[in-house]
């Protein structure tokens, strides 16, 4: 085959012998010269210019034993926030399944760590559904009031860092059953052996446990927390109160507006001797002139 440069080099011959005669030829490729193929490179591997993921984590003895037969809680990333706010470990619990394969839905899911998100499911299991059925009904759903919130206690500005913010509480209002009724926690007339019960339950399951009675805070919801305290401290205060009146209690009948004025006696010691106490204008006019002068003051 003819190349290019064969092309023009006979065309520079037949039409400018002088130029090309000036043009260098390369030079003839030398026998014993390697082969022009690259060839695969023999020296280490060269690392991929993209970072490697990051391998995640085994999961945790928690995490393993926390099925969806138990729950439905998919993990998710952990958190760090400000503060030492966050955690690892989390899961967004989103119902408790029951023995029989019911399903309590939490309204909104929690964002919990594991270890919290299992005592919660095992409290609703095992306590809260044996309570329903003795109601005559069976858990269908729990008001989740807050769980995770970067925040200090009771929101106070500049308090010590809530359990909330370590992904380590849940406020629970109320719990809905499965024929429509709603049990609040905190209302008086839910009968009160059932509150007591659930009040029982609760501290029994976890290190913390807050409601009417605690602190002002904790009136309207039961906050639950695993928080860990010297000694293995728990902290259970919730009062659980007694039904208000149907009828409320008799108030004295109002002061007749006939009736005459009360006096007051302006001296106790002229009561006890039995004499009329005099007004204190008068008793004040009746001092002696050296009583009323003013005295020097000491600097």
């Amino acid at each position: 085959m003819v190349t290019a440069a064969a092309l023009l080099l006979a065309f520079f011959n037949d039409s400018h012998p002088a130029v090309a005669a000036r043009i260098p030829l390369p030079r003839p490729r030398p026998v014993d010269a390697p082969s022009a193929k690259a060839e695969p490179s023999t020296g280490p591997a060269q690392k991929s210019a993209e970072p490697e993921a990051a391998t995640p984590p085994p999961p945790s003895a928690c995490r393993l034993a926390l099925t969806e037969a138990i729950a439905i809680a998919p993990s998710i990333p952990d958190i760090h926030g400000p503060g030492g706010c966050g955690g690892e470990d989390l899961v967004r619990l989103e119902a408790v399944m029951l023995p029989d394969e019911h399903r309590v839905t939490l309204k909104p899911a929690a964002i919990l760590r594991c270890k919290m998100a299992t005592a919660v499911a095992d409290w609703v299991r095992s306590d809260i559904e044996p309570v329903a059925k003795g109601l005559g009904s069976e858990v269908a759903e729990l008001d989740n009031f807050d769980s995770y919130e970067c925040r200090g206690r009771n929101r106070v500005a500049g308090a010590q860092l809530s359990e909330h913010g370590r992904a380590n509480a849940l406020d629970v209002r109320s719990f809905r059953f499965a024929d429509g009724r709603t049990i609040s926690l905190t209302d008086r007339n839910v009968p009160r052996d059932v509150r007591e019960t659930v009040l029982h339950s609760a501290c029994a399951r976890f290190s913390t446990v807050l409601g009417p009675g605690s602190d002002g805070y904790h009136e309207d919801h039961i906050h639950l927390d695993l928080m860990e305290r010297h000694n293995d401290y728990r902290i259970c205060e919730w009062d659980v109160w007694d039904p208000l009146p149907a009828i409320a209690p008799m108030l004295p009948m109002p002061r007749p507006l006939d009736a005459p004025p009360r006096e007051m006696a302006d001296e106790p010691a002229a009561a006890k001797a039995g004499g009329e106490a005099k007004p204190a204008s008068q008793q004040a006019a009746e001092k002696p002139a050296a009583e009323k002068r003013p005295k020097k003051k000491r600097r």
